[in-house]
């Protein structure tokens, strides 16, 4: 039976936090099993080196999504560019290193046929967890606290047949640093590309997935595989789109439709259900 995949130019993921409770690890998996591209970018955060040595458990599924990249570097032909994170600063001290389809970089040039782009992670630019990296690894703790209470509450919400709702994104929303915090990330990346001569910049590390103009660059965030669960894909022709694992799915289903009338939906059975997310709007009318 042959397998439905969506192609594309390029792919982007980044916060995958392997490691954790919380990354959706079966989504991804399921992501990089139904998707090609020439070149796959892993913007950072993908292994939560944090997480595990405070002795969170790494799982079977965790083991798999590793094995499903190694797989990508072995039979697909796709180069694989992995840009080191915060969570997995253990890399920086091999970098750069090329490992035959896999290379470990700290920022990377992307040519595309619409200009070049800038990638990096973008932790540099987080004044916290460069210059005071206790306050971040207490901030980190804090964050996973709350994505457990977020897990308990999120069960009750779907035993009373509700929606999906995201506590640590209605706070983000909301505190006003917080919103600060992130328009100085973004100025501090506009500027950067400036300087580099790029025309933009893609990075993570913020969990919020983005594509919007700062001025005359384009911003991408990738966002992340703990709550937002977003891709970021470059096209053929050059057009970049933040593609949410719900969308993905839907995608998927029709090509598999499409190509043998049906026959390919039994693929889908043990899938998770993609999650519905609210906005953050939708989050403030049910606060």
């Amino acid at each position: 039976m042959k397998k439905p995949v969506l192609s594309y130019r390029t792919i982007i993921l980044s916060d995958i936090h392997l490691g954790t409770a919380d990354s959706k690890v079966e989504e991804v998996t399921h992501f990089l099993k139904h998707t090609r591209a020439s070149k796959l970018i892993l913007n950072g955060d993908i292994i939560d080196a944090w997480a595990i040595r405070r002795g969170h458990k790494w799982t079977r599924e965790h083991t798999k999504c590793v094995r499903r990249l190694l797989k990508i570097a072995q039979r697909h032909d796709a180069e694989i560019i992995y840009l080191r994170g915060n969570h997995d600063d253990f890399l920086r001290h091999f970098l750069p290193i090329e490992l035959d389809a896999l290379r470990f970089v700290e920022e990377y040039e992307l040519e595309t046929p619409r200009g070049k782009y800038l990638v990096l992670h973008g932790d540099a630019f987080d004044a916290v967890t460069t210059y005071a990296r206790y306050l971040a690894v207490l901030g980190d703790i804090g964050y996973q606290t709350l994505l457990k209470i977020n897990r308990f509450y999120n069960r009750w919400r779907e035993w009373r047949g509700q929606e999906y709702y995201s506590i640590s994104k209605a706070i983000k929303a909301r505190v006003k640093q917080a919103v600060s915090h992130v328009g100085r990330f973004e100025d501090h990346l506009r500027d950067l590309a400036h300087k580099r001569g790029c025309q933009g910049v893609i990075c993570g590390h913020i969990h919020t997935p983005e594509d919007k103009m700062l001025g005359d660059v384009h911003y991408l965030n990738s966002g992340d595989w703990v709550e937002s669960l977003t891709a970021l894909v470059e096209h053929e022709d050059g057009r970049f789109e933040v593609l949410t694992y719900k969308d993905f799915c839907d995608r998927l289903q029709k090509v598999a439709l499409s190509d043998d009338g049906g026959g390919e939906a039994a693929l889908f059975k043990g899938v998770p259900e993609p999650v519905t997310w609210l906005t953050e709007d939708e989050m403030a009318a049910q606060a």
